[in-house]
């Protein structure tokens, strides 16, 4: 069995794969990376009922994983560059060989993943960060889930700028529903719903549209979404309705937050 790690900025996962199949999927907080890494180890560990002589090896991928310079518990322990990592998970995920990847973490990643080659295509530094800073100054409150009860009852109207709002027509492919700006208009009776759901449009509009035009430009109709930011529902909404207007199709993995774990475990396995 090996075992792969995605050592994140404020979550991490691991995966153990076996015979090229997963059998396990943990997912764990912690302070620091060493943490990080031995308690995810340790917590698959206990709740696979799996010993630690199973494990062959371990490959550690992530932000934090150059802080791993030494064995995991005596297993043999080596690491691969996230990107690659990304590449290999999402290919797996999405049973293809020619498939644009967003990962969506604390920032958004866009790669294209072929049998020949993985290239890292760009990306943002909007992302699930960018959710969490805003809400923290513009409605006091930082947890995820705070967010998205609130957005759950928000009003685009009250704070972005709708086309309808400038034009009596549709302009070019866009409807009269579609945004104009983000926070372009923001009334004095916006409410912390209605501010809550405007933060996550505006980050999930610009991912869509980066991602789009990823995938536009290398002739590929099919964007995987990665990451933490996969499991976003009202993201998800939001891509597709990005995903109707420009004729793209966002494939969302069951196992999506685990892509680059997934892609580590497999690349030596």
């Amino acid at each position: 069995m090996i075992v792969g790690i995605d050592i994140g900025s404020t979550t991490t996962k691991a995966v153990a794969v076996k015979d090229g199949v997963i059998v396990q999927t943990v997912k764990t907080r912690a302070f620091d990376a060493v943490t990080s890494a031995t308690g995810a180890f340790g917590k698959m560990i206990m709740e696979s009922k799996t010993r630690i002589s199973d494990v062959e090896k371990i490959i550690v991928t992530g932000a934090g994983s150059l802080k791993i310079n030494s064995e995991i518990f005596g297993i043999p322990t080596s690491k691969i560059n996230e990107i690659e990592a990304i590449g290999i998970g999402g290919m797996f995920l999405s049973k293809s060989d020619n498939i644009i990847i967003t990962n969506i973490g604390t920032g958004t990643s866009v790669i294209e993943a072929t049998k020949e080659k993985i290239t890292h295509l760009g990306g943002t530094g909007v992302g699930g960060g960018t959710i969490i800073g805003l809400a923290k100054e513009l409605i006091k409150t930082q947890t995820f889930d705070n967010i998205l009860n609130l957005a759950d009852k928000g009003d685009l109207t009250q704070v972005d700028l709708l086309i309808e709002d400038i034009s009596d027509l549709e302009i070019s492919f866009l409807d009269r529903k579609a945004t104009a700006a983000n926070f372009g208009k923001m009334l004095d009776t916006a409410r912390k719903e209605d501010i809550a759901l405007a933060i996550i449009n505006l980050v999930y509009q610009v991912i869509g549209v980066i991602s789009m035009f990823a995938a536009k430009s290398r002739g590929n109709d099919n964007v995987l979404i990665t990451g933490n930011g996969s499991k976003n529902r009202i993201g998800r909404k939001i891509l597709e309705e990005v995903s109707r207007m420009y004729g793209i199709n966002f494939i969302f993995p069951a196992e999506a937050e685990f892509a680059t774990a997934i892609g580590a475990a497999l690349s030596q396995s």
